[in-house]
C-alpha cells in the first residue's frame, strides 16, 4: 500500500531509528552469547533500513519479500546502492530464518559476528543516502 506523503519523511527517519536500535540489539545479544538473537536482530537491522530507504518513494509491503523485493528492484538494480546490498539482504534473510524457525539450530559466534559486520556495512550505505534527504 501507498503512504500519505506528508509523513513520508518522520516515517523514514522512525525506521532509519528501528534499524540502527535493531543493530545496538544485534551487539548486545551477541555480546551476551546469544547467537541465534544477534542474527534476528542483524537481519532486522537491515529489513527496518530497507524500510527507512522505501518510505521515501511511499511505499510498504506487509510481506517481508515484498520489501526486499522493492529494495532491489528501485534501488539496487538502479545502482543507488552496491549489488553487495542485495548479497547481504538474502544472506542475512536465509540465517534470520534458519535461527528463527529450525529446530535445533545452533548459531556459531563468528556467523553472528559476520552477520553483525555486514548489517553495520548496510546500515552505513543507508545513513549515507538518507543524509541526503535531510534524514538522521
Amino acid at each position: 500500500y501507498y503512504i500519505m506523503e506528508s509523513r513520508i519523511m518522520d516515517l523514514s527517519k522512525y525506521r532509519l531509528e528501528c534499524c540502527k536500535e535493531a543493530l545496538e540489539d544485534a551487539q548486545i545479544m551477541y555480546d551476551a552469547g546469544r547467537y541465534k538473537n544477534a542474527l534476528n536482530r542483524a537481519y532486522y537491522a537491515i529489513f527496518h533500513g530497507m524500510r527507512a530507504v522505501n518510505a521515501l518513494k511511499g511505499f510498504d509491503s506487509s510481506k517481508h519479500s515484498g520489501v526486499i523485493a522493492f529494495f532491489n528492484q528501485n534501488y539496487v538494480k538502479l545502482g543507488v546502492f552496491p549489488k553487495e546490498a542485495s548479497k547481504i539482504i538474502k544472506l542475512a534473510s536465509e540465517k534470520r530464518e534458519r535461527a528463527d524457525y529450525l529446530d535445533f539450530y545452533v548459531a556459531s559466534k563468528e556467523e553472528a559476528e559476520e552477520q553483525i559486520k555486514r548489517a553495520k556495512l548496510f546500515t552505513e550505505w543507508i545513513e549515507n543516502y538518507l543524509k541526503a534527504f535531510g534524514i538522521r
